[in-house]
């Protein structure tokens, strides 16, 4: 498996989409010219190595079986002309993508102006799957798994992966995911909401399939694009929601819909003014307007951290009866913490995020004595789906998240954009999220 990256901002659409295309071309000859080396290298070991060099010959490169694009709204006027242009310069099996407030790519993160980011892969025993799903064609949330499967056309048994791109006017994106997980239970999904537009179909979404004799070239300014990928592919998930915990966590004793009215006996309302009067003067400000609460998404945990929280927003407060509106429905037994999140909290929550799955991957490079006798394939290529409340504007530095990505994972070739909603798992269930980067990193299962 081979990936790479381009970035881009030139202002020509032409010029730029040329410019990814040569040099993400340029960039997967060099990888698999490297990975032919290693493996005839390992075949007749180092001993051999002189002559080996001199014999080798590179052969033709690759057709690139993947391309993920996303073009940023400075080419808003112009989102029908990039897959024409595109298929000109590039020849691939499938590409999916969409347009971006912001865009990721080349290790950096481009928040104004003109930018396009492309990722090619090689991705030798991988099934790829694009589809294309409007948001009044999703089956009914009472539907039987089969109606989701026969919808999406790909089976359970093929064990898929999925990357989501939507547009959050009309895709009916929750509800999506819940049919998916529902229909595909262990399978990972990844993605966002295009941005850039500034109301419905104003965004883009991109599809490409040149398998088919009439190639399929499709420009959608609503409902959702995806890609299913299965077989010797994994699709790991990163989900950095930027908050801290406060205070201890509560059991809701009576709720509504979305409407929590009593948290441990008591009116949420005095429980949050009771924990206030015991945060710090700084965090007291905090509170004030970056205050959150966490849903508990697996009840046995005993000492849940930050990342077993699903974070939602507080939507209002009614001082008459003391409840509290958040941004999910909530159920009377379950257990909900309040968090805060500025600058520091999302820094340190990354940090934490990406530390937590290289321990679990055995990834990190300072510690190669702790590595398992019998290592994972290592990841080869990575997106990067963040809020546009990120950025730099919430940290005051460009480029943030992506350079901690970079420090703690190596030069892994990132692509993405600043989302309107971010897609990713919390406690084995996927959401949409608010406020969060969330990372889908791949790599080869076997």
């Amino acid at each position: 498996m081979q990936w790479v990256n381009a970035l881009s901002q030139l202002p020509s659409l032409e010029a730029a989409l040329r410019q990814v295309v040569e040099e993400a071309k340029a960039k997967l000859q060099v990888a698999q010219l490297k990975s032919a080396l290693t493996r005839q290298v390992q075949a007749v070991g180092s001993g051999s190595l002189p002559g080996l060099l001199t014999g080798y010959v590179p052969s033709q490169p690759l057709r690139p079986n993947l391309g993920i694009l996303f073009v940023s709204a400075a080419f808003a006027s112009e989102y029908i002309r990039v897959l024409p242009l595109l298929s000109e310069l590039l020849e691939v099996d499938v590409l999916i993508g969409c347009s971006g407030g912001g865009i990721v790519g080349g290790g950096h993160e481009i928040e104004e102006g003109p930018a396009l980011s492309l990722s090619l892969a090689v991705l030798p025993d991988v099934a790829l799957h694009p589809f294309y799903l409007r948001g009044n064609q999703l089956p009914d949330l009472d539907a039987p798994p089969s109606a989701w499967i026969d919808l999406v056309g790909v089976l359970p048994q093929s064990k898929p992966h999925f990357l989501l791109l939507a547009d959050g006017f009309s895709s009916r994106i929750s509800e999506l995911l819940q049919g998916l997980d529902f229909a595909y239970p262990g399978a990972v999904k990844v993605g966002g909401l295009a941005s850039g537009g500034r109301g419905p179909r104003g965004n883009a979404l991109f599809l490409l399939d040149a398998r088919t004799p009439t190639p399929r070239r499709e420009l959608y300014r609503e409902g959702t694009v995806g890609l299913a990928l299965s077989g010797n592919v994994v699709l790991d998930a990163v989900v950095a929601q930027g908050c801290r915990p406060i205070g201890d966590p509560l059991r809701v004793t009576e709720a509504e819909g979305n409407v929590i009215l009593s948290l441990e006996g008591r009116p949420p309302l005095a429980v949050l003014q009771d924990l206030a009067e015991r945060l710090s003067p700084s965090d007291q400000r905090l509170a004030r307007q970056a205050l959150f609460i966490g849903l508990l998404m697996d009840e046995f945990k005993s000492e849940p951290t930050s990342g077993d929280f699903l974070i939602r927003v507080i939507l209002s407060i009614d001082p008459r009866v003391g409840a509290i509106a958040i941004g999910d429905r909530v159920r009377p037994g379950q257990t909900v913490q309040f968090h805060l999140r500025d600058a520091q909290t999302s820094a340190e929550d990354l940090r934490w995020a990406l530390s937590r799955y290289c321990a679990e991957r055995n990834l990190q490079q300072s510690y190669p004595a702790e590595r398992s006798s019998q290592p994972k394939p290592d990841p080869c290529g990575a997106l990067m789906f963040s809020c546009l409340g990120r950025g730099k504007g919430l940290y005051g530095t460009p480029n943030f998240d992506s350079q901690r990505f970079r420090e703690l994972l190596g030069e892994l070739p990132l692509g993405g954009f600043f989302c309107n909603g971010e897609i990713g798992p919390v406690g084995g269930s996927t959401f949409l999220h608010g406020y969060t980067s969330c990372f889908g990193i791949f790599r080869p299962a076997r």
